[in-house]
């Protein structure tokens, strides 16, 4: 019923292994290959990004640091800059309360010699000025 022929069946056999053995060798082996390298690859990859993640880990430690000295030496220079600037206000207000009462203490000076002068001027002129109020008075 079944013919099997025993020549059909080894060349059957024969090209299979020839065929297995050419996918092997074209097909199999460099996919394997580049299977292998590719994994080498991605475990490369997830090692330099481990130690990229712990460089910038590093730096970024390293960043808030000099940001808190920074921090630390600007207020120490804004401080400074406000002590500076009082001091100089103080000199600069001092300067001008002094220029003020100066001119103050020479503004009642001369009030003082106008003062006495107008008081000679009176003086001086007091008979005039009682020789018309006895002629206002003796018109009347």
């Amino acid at each position: 019923m079944l013919d099997i022929s025993p020549i059909l069946l080894i060349s059957v056999a024969i090209v299979f292994l020839l065929v297995l053995a050419r996918l092997n060798s074209c097909l199999y082996k460099p996919l394997f290959k580049h299977m292998d390298s590719r994994d080498a690859q991605i475990k490369s990859d997830l090692d330099n990004a481990r130690n990229n993640s712990a460089d910038v880990d590093g730096m970024l430690e390293e960043a808030s640091h000099i940001i808190a000295a920074a921090k630390i030496e600007a207020a120490a220079i804004r401080d400074k800059a406000r002590l500076e600037a009082t001091q100089v206000a103080q000199s600069k207000l001092s300067e001008a309360k002094n220029k003020a009462d100066q001119k103050y203490n020479d503004f009642v000076k001369v009030l003082a010699d106008e003062k006495q002068s107008l008081e000679q001027s009176l003086v001086a002129s007091m008979p005039q000025f009682k020789e018309a109020l006895n002629a206002k008075l003796k018109m009347i």
